[in-house]
């Protein structure tokens, strides 16, 4: 499997190379030359298919040879290995839970598949490699506990300063050693121009292997089709595919759902349920893509205003706007409707959502109320818990804190404070 850039003035690279540049030269991202159609019994007979098997069948066309299958069996293996469950939420609604790995986050999955892939490919590699990487939130943990003491690997996270939740930042800023938290003065869309703006220089820093860990590099993208496939699998009505919300900020997780079912996998349809960030709800309505500034809400992960993936679902479809708009809907919620929905849920089922999981149920119930014949799948991205300060107002009592993060919390934060410029972070790699 080769990969092109989506802006189609770079060469075609393999899964390592395209995993090593993190960026094409021309600013692009990389995209399959081809989507694999997956072999009818994985999706007919999924249910004997341990997850383990299932990821595996998912990504192999994808990294072809680039990797032994003994080597990315093991990867995927250790990429996989904690509960993805589908709860009820009601007769209608189901949580797909993403939050049971260690950094009570989606981003665990992408995060360890690449760390664990980047690792194989460099580990000859003469120079200090470099991971630079934005994050509003919690791609920035889950990318610092992927490559934590990862010999000969430095990771630079930018984040935006007083714009991620407290369990965020302490889980990008309190590791030390090989973690490097830089504070920005700005917003998530800030730290990512950053970020391509160094990649798009990178020849000057003649010492330093420069790539990057966000979902616009392919190893970190492509594995989040596993949650569809795991959905599907414990999906009871099979003659019946879900409808599937998905809570979006820089479109990785969704147009990795899309990518899924271009590949065989039955759903029936996508929804990105976006906060008040909506470039791309704006775009479905007025075939019009104009990237705004990022505004701040308490759903931040999501706090993107220029969503580098969607060029990606685009790409899926030819960029045939009409054929996306029949399988994919987009809509906005304000912070008002998140809070409602999120006491709501809590209230009359006993289910405590997260922020971001309640704008993609608010998304989904909408939906559903003009589909009644259709059930559907919310995408439960991270553990509320991860947004103590702003779910226990709302639900009027503390939110219990998983054993695992509790020391975590304890510690100092270790974060330089830097300016959202490209000279900032340039004179900070520089240094390192």
């Amino acid at each position: 499997m080769n990969y092109f850039s989506t802006n189609n003035n770079s060469p075609f690279v393999n899964f390592k190379e395209a995993t090593i540049k993190g960026q094409a030269p021309d600013k692009g991202l990389y995209f399959p030359e081809r989507i694999p159609l997956l072999q009818e019994t994985l999706i007919n007979d999924i249910n004997s298919f341990s997850d383990e098997a299932i990821a595996f069948e998912v990504i192999s066309p994808y990294v072809g040879d680039t990797i032994p299958a003994a080597v990315l069996k093991d990867i995927v293996e250790e990429t996989v290995n904690f509960p993805i469950p589908l709860v009820s939420i009601n007769n209608s609604i189901y949580s797909l839970e993403l939050f049971h790995g260690p950094t009570l986050a989606f981003k665990d999955i992408g995060a360890r598949f690449m760390s664990r892939c980047l690792g194989y490919f460099v580990k000859d590699q003469p120079k200090k490699v470099t991971v630079l990487v934005a994050t509003s939130g919690d791609t920035g943990g889950a990318v610092a506990n992927g490559f934590y003491d990862v010999p000969n690997v430095e990771v630079i996270i930018l984040y935006p300063s007083g714009k991620v939740s407290t369990v965020q930042e302490k889980q990008l800023t309190t590791l030390g050693k090989n973690i490097h938290a830089l504070e920005v003065k700005g917003s998530f869309d800030d730290c990512q121009q950053m970020v391509k703006d160094i990649f798009a220089d990178a020849d000057s820093f003649e010492n330093l292997f420069l790539t990057s860990a966000n979902s616009i590099n392919v190893a970190r993208w492509l594995p989040q089709q596993f949650y569809y496939f795991f959905a599907y699998k414990q999906w009871a009505d099979k003659n019946n595919p879900p409808v599937v919300a998905v809570p979006s900020g820089n479109f990785g997780n969704i147009c990795a759902g899309i990518l899924a079912k271009a590949s065989g996998l039955p759903i029936h349809h996508f929804i990105a349920a976006c906060n008040a960030n909506d470039t791309v709800p704006h775009f479905f309505e007025t075939n019009i893509y104009q990237p705004k500034k990022a505004v701040a809400t308490i759903s931040n992960a999501m706090d993107v205003g220029n969503p580098s993936n969607f060029v990606r679902i685009l790409q899926i479809f030819d960029l045939k706007i009409n054929d996306l708009k029949k399988q994919l809907t987009a809509c906005s919620i304000n912070d008002e409707e998140t809070k409602i929905t999120l006491k709501k849920v809590y209230d009359q089922f006993g289910y405590l959502l997260d922020p971001h999981g309640a704008v993609g149920y608010h998304a989904l119930e909408n939906y559903l109320q003009e589909h009644p014949s259709q059930k559907g799948i919310v995408i439960e991205t991270a553990h509320p818990v991860k947004f103590f300060d702003v779910v226990e107002p709302i639900i009027g009592e503390a939110v219990k804190i998983p054993e695992t993060i509790q020391d975590q919390l304890k510690l100092d934060k270790k974060a330089l404070l830097i300016e959202n410029n490209t000279e900032a972070l340039r004179s900070f790699l520089l240094k390192i």
